[in-house]
């Protein structure tokens, strides 16, 4: 079984900056990460894509956040980051990783969902 663990979340004020991280780990089993993309949900909103990237290093983001966000990823430390600036009061939400993940014993994918990071921005 793979977990995926969030961090990086916090209060910042309008205009800071946070960086996000997602690392997947599994006790004894081999795995790659094809894809990973970050998702948030704000309160009374439905859960909405902000940003994916894949393993070849390919990326798109949603809208509301195209040149202020910037998704990466480190394969050999399994961990995918979201680096936020410019940050405005309606970027406020959960902030969830979701990776696509190969099982190398098995050969199916997988997808994981970490347990979500806040990310409050008010001044």
């Amino acid at each position: 079984q793979v977990q995926l663990v969030e961090s990086g979340g916090g209060l910042v004020q309008p205009g800071g900056s946070l960086r996000l991280s997602c690392t997947a780990s599994a006790s004894g089993t081999i795995f790659s990460i094809n894809a990973m993309d970050w998702y948030r949900q704000a309160p009374g909103k439905e859960r909405e894509f902000v940003a994916r990237i894949t393993r070849g290093g390919s990326t798109n983001y949603a809208d509301s956040v195209k040149g202020r966000f910037t998704i990466s990823m480190d394969t050999a430390k399994n961990t995918g980051y979201l680096q936020m600036n410019s940050l405005k009061p309606e970027d406020t939400a959960v902030y969830y990783c979701n990776a696509d993940i190969l099982v190398v014993a098995t050969g199916y994918r997988y997808s994981y969902w970490g347990q979500g990071t806040q990310v409050t921005v008010s001044s």
